[in-house]
């Protein structure tokens, strides 16, 4: 019984993986690199089902995830984890950090009592745990040094990635009671919160979801020139989670805004076309243009 559960538990987790804007684990990567970016995927994946899926109450989602924390306290000090997910760290201890796991097991817990962002900034403090840690983790895996500026653009490419998919589930967050749309924005623009349970988006909130949009991309030009910093299989994977992000600004674009009557769906071509342009771009330090815009669409790639 426990090994066909353990099965389904590992199906779910790739099918989950499968469905993610960019390739989590590239399958040209050497075993060693696919290995471990799982093993962190996994980990990701289980707290955020904790903290979202099922029909578990808060207090029930916060015990779950606070098991869970106590289990990485376990496997980071060498004992044996209680849960099978969470062992799968265990051969790499000693090359990732634990700080970033359980930053994402406290922006979980944030979910459960923080429904609304009252501005930007509050969203992008709130990303600081439920984005950065990502980046830093394949940093980590990568065994890549981890300089000021490398985390710097890490982090602001990892920001832009998380508010780009929010800007993809505008709805299918609103069906559970959360909004990341920032409240401030919502009121310049003229978005009442009723305006999110209507069919169809209006005038107004196509705009601003468009708006964000273009912010979004511009917070992942800024980190782009990671890419120049970055060697081998760790400038390839990322290159792929950068262009995973420009395709997804791109879906949000093709709904017009409309993100509550269209499904803005990640396109694999578009990943691809986006991976090709940026693995061809020769980075520079001081480079903040924005090569993940489409200029061929009438009136030029959005700033």
């Amino acid at each position: 019984m426990e090994r066909g559960g353990a099965a389904v538990a590992d199906g779910r987790l790739r099918d989950a993986e499968r469905a993610e804007n960019f390739p989590v684990a590239l399958r040209i990567l050497p075993p060693r690199h696919r290995a471990v970016l799982r093993s962190v995927y996994d980990v990701v994946r289980t707290v955020d089902d904790v903290g979202d899926e099922g029909h578990l109450d808060p207090a029930e989602r916060l015990a779950a995830l606070a098991d869970l924390d106590d289990d990485l306290d376990r496997v980071f000090a060498g004992a044996a984890p209680r849960t099978r997910v969470v062992a799968g760290l265990a051969p790499y201890v000693g090359l990732l950090p634990a700080a970033p796991f359980h930053d994402l097991v406290a922006a979980n817990r944030v979910d459960q009592t923080v429904t609304d962002y009252a501005t930007r900034d509050a969203l992008i403090g709130y990303c600081r745990l439920s984005a950065v840690p990502i980046g830093r983790l394949v940093l980590a895996a990568f065994e890549v040094e981890p300089t000021a500026a490398v985390l710097t653009e890490s982090d602001h490419l990892c920001t832009a990635l998380q508010v780009i998919e929010h800007l993809q589930d505008v709805a299918e967050d609103r069906a559970r009671g959360r909004v990341y749309l920032p409240a401030d924005a919502r009121e310049a623009a003229g978005v009442g919160e009723d305006d999110l349970d209507a069919p169809a988006a209006g005038p107004a909130l196509r705009r601003l979801v468009l708006d964000e949009c273009a912010a979004a991309r511009g917070l992942l030009a800024s980190g782009l020139p990671l890419l120049g910093r970055l060697h081998g299989w760790a400038r390839l994977a990322v290159t792929g989670y950068a262009a995973g992000g420009a395709a997804a600004a791109d879906a949000v674009e093709r709904t017009g805004g409309d993100v509550l009557g269209r499904t803005a769906r990640t396109r694999r071509r578009d990943v691809a076309r986006h991976a090709a342009r940026l693995g061809l771009r020769r980075w520079t330090p001081a480079a903040t243009s924005d090569p993940t815009a489409d200029t061929t669409r009438p009136g030029g790639p959005r700033p």
